[in-house]
């Protein structure tokens, strides 16, 4: 689903991954922080797609939200996770967002 975003100017934190061949709980963490995102102040919404590459794009309103929602206790401990047990690779950007176009055939 594209995320419902307000006009920019907001934040987009991407984050791009190769994943290990072994779940080891990944599924389920990943719905956990997701729903945490959402109860945080900032968030704006989240996208995500995975094939061999997964890419998950999560939009904040400001670098202030983005910073506290990295020194969250239980993401970091994601984090950690997905570092020791869940990623081959990953990188993650983030960029301000200045323009968004939309269309959605009716």
């Amino acid at each position: 689903m594209i995320a419902k975003t307000p006009k920019p100017p907001y934040y987009a934190v991407i984050f791009s991954s190769n994943r290990t061949k072994e779940d080891n709980g990944y599924s389920e963490m990943a719905d956990k922080m997701i729903k945490l995102a959402k109860e945080q102040d900032g968030f704006l919404g989240v996208e995500s797609a995975r094939n061999e590459l997964g890419i998950i794009v999560s939009y904040w309103r400001d670098l202030n939200a983005i910073k506290k929602w990295k020194e969250n206790t239980d993401h970091s401990i994601a984090r950690e996770k997905g570092r020791n047990e869940w990623y081959k690779s990953f990188k993650t950007r983030i960029a301000k967002v200045e323009r968004d176009y939309e269309f959605e055939k009716k």
